[in-house]
This record gives structure tokens, C-alpha cells and sequence, in this order.
């Protein structure tokens, strides 16, 4: 891009699957359409990070339209690995696990909602790879993807998006320019696409300036992952395509507690390497819980430990899910789109996540493939998007699927897994449970399973190959110093020191500060989990955060 001022056709904010699909989808329809996609990370797929299992339909919609001999390409030996085996299993204690698929099977069997958490033909996957892979199959059609390119806010003028505001480069510690400054580029653009993944800086701005609503908050969970390299013989054991859930220890025991929502998984991902995650509902009361220590556990639990063992960590990774579902979508109030006039939001950004089949991967290239149809159809009437995006994510089955599990996360968080699991089988005939942010649930309480060695996060930051540049200015901001040193540290000892999964937060002569901004993931946790909701996340320069290549 050069000059100060920039128009394209189309642009689209994120280049992950959805914003991917999007603009993959328009090329084929119209190889003539100017489509640009811009993207805050160093490289392809540096950014994104999941499980993952992946549900073929929708991914195989877009391959077969954009590639058609792609399952006999090398990028799909290498991504794509079926699931064999399914386990769903419930951990008691440090040592006993229960299998309960077959109560998994016999809820598919009756049509009740937990059915749906089944996995069997799916596809376990590297989001980062497949991102790569999805960034070589739009370059070759002409799409024009950006690295690098961070975006900061949103043109709104009342009625319609002009464009997006680049962030400024060359700007010291104190925010003074120095010699390399350059003024963050305006973007004009007759449609726009929001695809940023879960809590987008740009996507939040614009449901505030457009006035979108969602009727129930977006709650959130925490995922931490390791890739964790194994012995033939471990990997053996475990299994090829095999994929395990687990609930309960360490974050979750009937009666005697803990009571957060969440689990643990294993996925095996080839080459040996068996890829180990804790996924923890931001909704936790004990201030003092880190939901690496929670992963720590269940890496030693008697069930886990044996597969990974003496094995070696190779990558490791944080991100958000947003987990609020159907009522968390953000709609226009007057004609209930998702998205305003000209913008549309894809994928994580809008919430397209089912938590009854944990997984929303599909949801953001069908939301990409609908976005990438609606632009096609509505390239000389822009104001119209919206409106025609939402009527393609009705007919994909996209929001008949997330109605489908509407109220089972609210039902957790309103009366905790142990009551709100088992009432959630109801599910539509459920009301629609008003839920706090998950912020406001911090109390005094601690964490009684904390492990006896603290969690090496230095180690942790160095494998996921974090980098901003050391002269920029820090990106997360507390807003009230105030608030931390007299309300928050007495009251809860300044959490987001303990539970930021990089490090970034430390106290510095009795104040809290962001002092290792370097070292952030990216994850947000801080922004949606900060009990006095005091800690902004703000977008760094381009190229800057995490380099998953595997995750």
C-alpha cells in the first residue's frame, strides 16, 4: 500500500479461516473482484491457534470450489488427519477416569444436545497450518493478503463504513515519533469483512459505533496448549487419530469443588506429537487460579502422564473462545443483522462457536463462504451486505446450529456444571439466563489444587515465539493505576499477575504494571478477566505477537 489514502473494493480484517474463506469464496465467484485482506501477524497462520477438530462439510464446500484436486495435495497429507478414535472421559481425583462416551452416544441416539459432542470422521488439524494453506490457495486466485498490517478502528459515519485506520509505526516507548515514523494509513473500502478472531479490537469498536447489541454478554474461556514431542512408543500407545476430552479434575469436582466450566485434551497430530490443552471458563471464582497450573495437573494425571512423560514441549500457545453462543451474537437492534449496512462479522469475531460440539472452526468458513456470496451478490448495492449475510448464514444452517445449543453455556455459568450441565439437556425449552461478564465473578477464594512447582511461563512465552519490538510502545493499558494499588491488590493480589499465561504483568514497588509487554500471545485474557474490567488491549504494531507453525 503507498500513499495516505487507500481504496479497495473489498477488504477484509483477519487472514484466518473465515477472512480466508471469505475471499476465496468472492474469487471464484468473480476472479475480477479487488479483494485485500490485511492481517496483523508476521506470516501466514502465526496468529492462529486451536484444538483442533475440524467437521469436513464446510471445509470441503471450499476446497472442491477453489482447488479440486486438493485431497491429493501435499498441504492435505500434511494438515488433515482423520479422527479413529473418540474418547470422552471423566477424571476423579489425580489417579481414576471414567469413559463416558457411550452416554455421549446414547444422548446422539435420543436427540438430546450432548450428542452433538461427537467427533468420529472429523478432522484433527493444525489451525496455523491450514491457515498457511488457505493464505497459498487465495494468492494463487489473486486475492491480495497483507502481513503484518495491524488495524486499529473502524470509519463509521452514521450510516455506512468508509474504511480502517492502520496503526502508527516508529513510535517510541513514550509515544514519541522517531526517525522511522509513519502515520498509520487510512483504508477506503466500498465493503468490509471482520474476521479477526475472538474479541476483535476493530470488531468491538464497530458494534459500539454502529450500535449492534447482543441480548446475553459474550462469555469467554481460556485455552492453553502445549505440543508436546513423544517417544515411538508413547505415540504408539496413544494412538493416531485419536482425540480425548476430559472434564472434571482439575478445574471441576462434584460437591467438594472446584466448579469451572471446561476440560482438558489430548489430539494426536502426527510426527509424534500429541498436542495437550486446558480449556478453562473465564467465569472462575478463585482469584488466585491460573489455568496453566490447571494444565500442570492434568499433564500429571494418571491417565495423561504415561503418553507424555519425559516428553518435550515444542510448542505451546494461549488463545480466547468465545463461548456466549446464539444470544451473544452481535445483531443489529432494528433488523437483527449480523453486521451493519456494508460490514459483515465472520467467524470468532461474531461468536460462531457451538459449545456442545466444542468447536466453531466450521462455523467460521461457512461464515467466510456466506460473507464471500453476499459480497458477490451486493457489489453494487454495499448497504445491503449485512442484510443478505445473514439470510446466507440462515440458509448454511449456521444459526440453526448455534440455536441449537443457545442456553447450554449460559446454564453452566448461571448454576455451574453440576447442576447447569445436566439442566442444560433441556435446552430450547430452557429461558434465556441473563449472565454477568465474566469479570465480575472473581472472589476471595483460592484455589486449592494448585501444583507445588510454580508454572515455568518463561519457558512457555520462548516456545510460542512471542516478539514486539522493545522501543514500541506497550500495547496494554491499565486504565486506573489507582484502582490496582488500593481496591485490587488488597482485595484480590493482583491476578492478572498470576493468571496471564505470558508473564506480561508483574508488581513493581507495590504497583501493578504491564512490565513485559514484549512477551504478550495475544490472548486477550487479560482485557475480559481483569475483576475491575481496568486493563485495555490495544493493538501493537504489525508483525508483532506470537508465530505459532504447528498449533
Amino acid at each position: 500500500m503507498n500513499g495516505n489514502f487507500n481504496h479497495v473494493s473489498v477488504l477484509i480484517v483477519g487472514a484466518g479461516p473465515a477472512g480466508l474463506s471469505a475471499a476465496i469464496t468472492l474469487k471464484k465467484a468473480d476472479p475480477q473482484a479487488e479483494v485485500c485482506v490485511v492481517d496483523k501477524s508476521a506470516g501466514p497462520g502465526f496468529h492462529n491457534l486451536s484444538g483442533a477438530v475440524l467437521e469436513p462439510p464446510a471445509l470441503h464446500r471450499l476446497l472442491d470450489m477453489a482447488s479440486p484436486q486438493w485431497a491429493e495435495s501435499e498441504p492435505a497429507k500434511k494438515v488433515l488427519h482423520k479422527v479413529t478414535r473418540d474418547d470422552v472421559l471423566f477424571l476423579w481425583g489425580k489417579s481414576m477416569s471414567f469413559n463416558i462416551s457411550w452416554a455421549i452416544g446414547m444422548a446422539k441416539s435420543l436427540g438430546l444436545g450432548f450428542g452433538q459432542m461427537t467427533h468420529h470422521g472429523d478432522y484433527i488439524c493444525s489451525v496455523s497450518q491450514l491457515t498457511a494453506w488457505l493464505t497459498q490457495i487465495a494468492r494463487s486466485l489473486g486475492v491480495e493478503v497483507l502481513q503484518g498490517f495491524s488495524v486499529e478502528d473502524i470509519h463509521w459515519d452514521g450510516t455506512v463504513a468508509t474504511g480502517v485506520k492502520l496503526v502508527d509505526r516508529g513510535l517510541n516507548k513514550d509515544g514519541h515519533k522517531n526517525r522511522n515514523y509513519a502515520a498509520g494509513e487510512t483504508v477506503t473500502a466500498d465493503m468490509i469483512i471482520l474476521a479477526e478472531g475472538c474479541d476483535g479490537l476493530v470488531t468491538e469498536k464497530f458494534i459500539e459505533k454502529a450500535g449492534l447489541k447482543r441480548t446475553n454478554n459474550q462469555l469467554y474461556s481460556v485455552g492453553v496448549k502445549e505440543l508436546i514431542k513423544v517417544s515411538d512408543e508413547q505415540y504408539k500407545s496413544f494412538g493416531e487419530g485419536r482425540v480425548v476430552h476430559a472434564m472434571g479434575y482439575p478445574i471441576w469436582s462434584p460437591i467438594i469443588g472446584p466448579s469451572m466450566f471446561g476440560g482438558g485434551i489430548m489430539y494426536a497430530m502426527g510426527d509424534n506429537k500429541i498436542a495437550v490443552g486446558m480449556i478453562v471458563g473465564l467465569d472462575w471464582k478463585p482469584c488466585d487460579f491460573n489455568p496453566q497450573d490447571a494444565l500442570t495437573q492434568f499433564k500429571n494425571h494418571a491417565f495423561v502422564k504415561p503418553f507424555i512423560d519425559q516428553g518435550q514441549a515444542v510448542e505451546a500457545g494461549a488463545k480466547m473462545i468465545p463461548e456466549g453462543g446464539f444470544h451473544a451474537l452481535p445483531r443489529d437492534p432494528q433488523t437483527q443483522n449480523i453486521g451493519k449496512a456494508n460490514v459483515m462479522i465472520l467467524g470468532d469475531s461474531a461468536g460462531f462457536v457451538n459449545m456442545l460440539k466444542i468447536k466453531g472452526l466450521h462455523n467460521a468458513i461457512e461464515s467466510g463462504m456466506a460473507a464471500g456470496k453476499t459480497v458477490f451478490q451486493c457489489i453494487k448495492n454495499p448497504a445491503d451486505a449485512a442484510s443478505e449475510y445473514t439470510r446466507q448464514l440462515e440458509q448454511s444452517g449456521v444459526l440453526k446450529e448455534m440455536e441449537s445449543a443457545a442456553n447450554f453455556r449460559q446454564a453452566v455459568a448461571r448454576f455451574g456444571p453440576l447442576q447447569g450441565m445436566p439442566l442444560s439437556v433441556l435446552g430450547r425449552c430452557l429461558p434465556n439466563f441473563h449472565c454477568e461478564p465474566d469479570y465480575k465473578e472473581m472472589t476471595r477464594g483460592k484455589y486449592r489444587l494448585k501444583p507445588r512447582l510454580k508454572f515455568d511461563k518463561d519457558t512457555f512465552t520462548a516456545i510460542a515465539a512471542t516478539e514486539h519490538g522493545e522501543e514500541e510502545p506497550c500495547h496494554l493499558h491499565i486504565l486506573h493505576p489507582e484502582i490496582c494499588q488500593k481496591q485490587c491488590t488488597p482485595k484480590f493480589g493482583g491476578p492478572c499477575i498470576t493468571f496471564c499465561p505470558a508473564g506480561v504483568y508483574e508488581q513493581v514497588q507495590t504497583i501493578v504494571k504491564a512490565a513485559n509487554p514484549s512477551n504478550c500471545l495475544h490472548c486477550k485474557t487479560c482485557q475480559r478477566k481483569c475483576p475491575f474490567d481496568n486493563i485495555r488491549w490495544t493493538v501493537p504494531e504489525g508483525s508483532g505477537g506470537p508465530r505459532y507453525k504447528t498449533m
